[in-house]
């Protein structure tokens, strides 16, 4: 039986959405239970889905044009000197490709940018730009690209499980010290 792992292997970690799942993981999964076709992801394009057709053993097909138009590989830019230090890229980029923050000029480690655009419609001053690769990549080079997209993506999901557990345990904690300020007051005034 072939894995989730293995289809997600193939995918190209670009974490874009474009196939209408939030990330290529959700999309493996959603091919391997047949929720989905394997031509659904643009930054795959033709290659992306021969590939899961072999792995599938399905007939290949074309790109479906419902979900965009496969180009080069694009890394995102960003225009230093109209950055206003929103971060509204940093929260959009989904393997913390950007550097900076709250007030401060930002910055892409282009070699970790997946091409994504993710971080283009938050600007609020259209400061980034998409620009494309200046070399072309080898096989191996495509591959070593995607595991550290993958890698740095599962670090930033764990990392925003970790942040979204420690908030609601500092509201827990707030409503807890809540309650008993209010039944320390109650007690105050039923003893006077």
């Amino acid at each position: 039986m072939i894995s989730i792992d293995q289809i997600n292997a193939i995918l190209p970690q670009t974490q874009c959405g474009q196939c209408g799942y939030k990330g290529c993981k959700p999309y493996a999964e959603a091919i391997a239970l047949g929720r989905a076709d394997i031509n659904q992801c643009p930054p795959g394009g033709d290659e992306g889905i021969l590939e899961l057709a072999t792995l599938l053993e399905l007939k290949t097909k074309p790109l479906n044009p419902e979900f965009g138009v496969h180009k080069p590989k694009h890394v995102a830019f960003i225009v230093e000197e109209d950055c206003i230090g929103c971060a509204k890229c940093i929260a959009a980029c989904p393997v913390d490709a950007i550097l900076g923050a709250a007030k401060l000029m930002h910055t892409v480690i282009s070699a970790e940018c997946t091409g994504c655009e993710l971080c283009v419609a938050p600007c609020p001053v259209d400061c980034i730009e998409m620009k494309p690769l200046s070399i072309a990549l080898s096989l191996a080079q495509k591959s070593a690209c995607k595991m550290t997209a993958m890698r740095r993506y599962e670090a930033r999901n764990r990392r925003k499980a970790y942040e979204a557990l420690e908030k609601a345990e500092k509201v827990r904690k707030q409503k807890e010290a809540l309650l008993l300020m209010h039944s320390d007051t109650g007690i105050d005034r039923s003893s006077a």
